[in-house]
């Protein structure tokens, strides 16, 4: 059990002011401070960082923040991470808003003010500069980052949010590697959403 006392640093550390609404998993090596809300159903992964000092950070239901992850808040502006969100390996939130079914690229950044629309990709690498703002369904890649391609990307980013549900819940179990079942399972939504396409 976490020692929720004042002065006092634990691993994890989750602060007084976190609200856990039924995550799916909490990593114990994840770092939370401040105000920060974790909705139903997300987990948070190895090594994560999120400190929020002023404002907030909100992880909304079925997200996933990955291993590495960095979230902070700016110094005007709160972090808002949408639902059936996949924030992947190294990527680092500041002050930003992600809407609704967004994969944010492995070691993308995405900063202060910034507002990415729903149903969106921000590529791997991609510098996503303060204040910029995109609108639903945009693929962002580069440095600085800008609109390359304009797609729904809903379902696929839907599909991966899923994938991450379920090996959380195979973490939160104890587990470390998907059983033969589990493994018929995605593929059977994978084949669904190919299906659909």
């Amino acid at each position: 059990m976490t020692d929720r006392r004042p002065g006092k640093r634990q691993r994890p550390h989750i602060g007084a002011e976190v609200v856990l609404d039924s995550p799916a998993f909490i990593d114990p090596s994840a770092q939370l401070f401040g105000r920060i809300r974790i909705g139903a159903g997300a987990s948070v992964w190895p090594n994560v960082v999120m400190r929020s000092e002023m404002h907030e950070i909100r992880i909304g239901a079925r997200s996933n923040v990955q291993d590495f992850v960095m979230i902070h808040v700016g110094y005007r502006t709160p972090t808002i991470v949408g639902e059936d969100c996949s924030i992947t390996h190294h990527a680092t939130l500041h002050g930003c808003e992600i809407g609704d079914r967004c994969l944010i690229g492995i070691n993308a950044t995405v900063m202060d003010g910034a507002r990415i629309g729903a149903n969106s990709i921000v590529a791997g690498h991609c510098i996503v500069g303060e204040g910029q703002v995109f609108p639903d369904n945009s693929v962002i890649a580069g440095v600085p980052g800008k609109n390359v391609a304009t797609r729904d990307n809903s379902a696929a980013n839907l599909m991966n949010a899923r994938f991450y549900q379920t090996i959380a819940q195979l973490y939160a179990a104890g587990g470390e590697r998907l059983s033969a079942a589990q493994l018929e399972q995605l593929d059977a939504m994978l084949a669904g959403k190919h299906a659909g396409d």
